[in-house]
């Protein structure tokens, strides 16, 4: 499956309407209508289910509030059918199922396990995690500053994800991330500049350029 990473935090620099949105949906989430949730995430009136309140702190997404309450085991099965990720983390670093064990919802411990990482694994995420912001911040540059959450790489291999795609505001394009033979691989792009597709690959020592001027 492939995904989308809502990562932007600027409500400025995004359409008013989608804005409006992530409150309606962080509202009705927060106070338990979830058929309020699951109606906007079907009817497409909120586009993600792993969108957090734009302009918010905890960064908590339906997922997130679902645990927290402790809502229906359907409930929490029916938003990761709809695409949540149960190892999208909170700003403090929680996932959905820490959320759930430290509240006693235990009947949800079960729908919202992940895998633990070793040690080893939590090393290379860092890494990635750190050449992926770092190729950003060099490829969008020369564009208008954008706040972003860096990219949790763990989620593309967690939650079993084709790849991850960043639309980046103002680039007209963006970075695609994949997981291939236990490296990443970002290829990035405008779709407005001729030849300005470059494709990187992240290993936990560094970050190369393999293949440029596609797109």
């Amino acid at each position: 499956m492939s995904a989308e990473w809502p990562g932007i935090l600027d409500p400025e620099v995004m359409n008013e309407s989608i804005v409006e949105a992530s409150h309606r949906l962080a509202d009705a989430a927060k106070a338990g209508r979830w058929e309020v949730v699951l109606d906007l995430l079907e009817s497409g009136q909120a586009q993600d289910a792993n969108q957090w309140r734009f302009g918010g702190t905890t960064w908590f997404t339906p997922l997130h509030q679902a645990a927290w309450l402790g809502a229906p085991v359907e409930v929490a099965e029916h938003l990761i059918r709809l695409g949540a990720w149960r190892s999208l983390r909170t700003a403090d670093g929680a996932r959905a199922v820490d959320l759930a064990r430290t509240r006693g919802h235990r009947h949800l411990l079960e729908i919202l396990a992940i895998p633990e990482l070793t040690e080893r694994e939590q090393q290379t995420f860092a890494a990635w995690d750190q050449h992926v912001a770092d190729l950003i911040a060099e490829r969008t540059r020369s564009l208008d500053p954008v706040r972003s959450r860096p990219v949790p790489t763990e989620v593309i291999a967690l939650d079993r994800l084709e790849s991850l795609w960043f639309p980046y505001p103002g680039m007209y394009g963006g970075f695609r991330m994949s997981i291939q033979e236990d490296r990443l691989v970002v290829a990035s792009w405008s779709r407005v500049v001729d030849g300005s597709g470059q494709r990187h690959v992240i290993t936990e020592s560094g970050c190369e350029l393999v293949e440029e001027g596609f797109v």
